[in-house]
């Protein structure tokens, strides 16, 4: 059966122009994606995620283009539009981003990240967002709690997760709720697969707060770093903003306490909530 390359979008985007552009100039010089990749230093995979649009080119590649096709400064100015269109589509690009992510590093500040999250824990949180119904309420549940059924699997992601004191002293869903979602936070502390370290409050302020991170480590080697406010989240693909995200995450790590320090505060904390006889479904 003969390969149909994929349809594009080319005005659906700056970035997805850009991928238009770069098959358009290969097709006309003739090249393959693997000859294409031999030239301009790169991979056949990475050109071919760049032509539909599923990943940011790399800051060194359009210069690189450029140079290959005899094209002035196009994919170098196409370049510029694409870093900074605010994609419309950059939190389901960070979810297919997290579906093969090797390694997964998280940040909460305020809350716990999603991966972390106890269904009732979910719940509460999202019940407060009054515009969604019930049924939207639920229909987000089950698409957070099903972004966990990967870490059940064979090939489930190393993950790292850092998160401030505060969350575990402020009530989510009452209780009971609290006190279920610890003790499956404790249970992931230091595992295998996982650890989890607490930002104590007496190491005072830092420069994540007021915010969440989550870092994400591809199969190919590559990192992006998902920061999210209280309305917006901003996806990063260029390797220098990466850079920067990983180093205020490692300067966190560095400050917050160990994983056995942090179960035992993990620990005090539930016991500032009552028991919960059965957990919550």
């Amino acid at each position: 059966m003969a390969f149909t390359p994929r349809a594009l979008t080319p005005y659906l985007s700056a970035r997805h122009y850009f991928g238009s552009e770069l098959r358009r100039h290969r097709e006309i010089a003739g090249l393959s994606l693997v000859q294409l990749a031999g030239i301009v230093n790169s991979s056949k995979s990475t050109l071919a995620r760049i032509e539909t649009a599923e990943l940011m080119p790399p800051p060194d590649l359009p210069d690189r283009l450029d140079a290959a096709f005899g094209t002035d400064k196009l994919f170098h100015g196409l370049y510029q539009l694409a870093k900074r269109e605010a994609h419309p589509d950059q939190y389901r690009r960070f979810m297919d981003f997290e579906a093969e992510a090797e390694v997964v590093e998280n940040y909460g500040s305020q809350v716990l990240p999603g991966i972390l999250q106890t269904r009732e824990y979910a719940r509460a949180l999202l019940c407060l967002q009054e515009e969604l119904s019930t049924q939207e309420v639920e229909s987000r549940v089950n698409a957070r709690i099903a972004r966990q059924e990967r870490l059940h699997d064979a090939g489930a992601p190393e993950r790292w997760a850092i998160i401030d004191e505060s969350v575990l002293r402020r009530i989510v869903g009452g209780p009971a709720c609290m006190r279920y979602q610890l003790a499956s936070l404790l249970a992931q502390v230091d595992t295998s697969t996982s650890k989890v370290q607490v930002m104590p409050l007496s190491a005072g302020p830092h420069s994540l707060m007021g915010g969440a991170l989550t870092l994400l480590t591809l199969p190919q080697g590559s990192t992006v770093a998902y920061e999210e406010g209280i309305e917006v989240g901003h996806l990063y693909e260029a390797r220098s903003s990466v850079k920067n995200w990983r180093r205020r995450y490692e300067i966190l790590r560095a400050n917050a306490l160990s994983p056995a320090a942090s179960a035992e505060l993990i620990q005090q904390a539930m016991e500032d909530f009552e028991p919960c006889d059965t957990p919550p479904s």
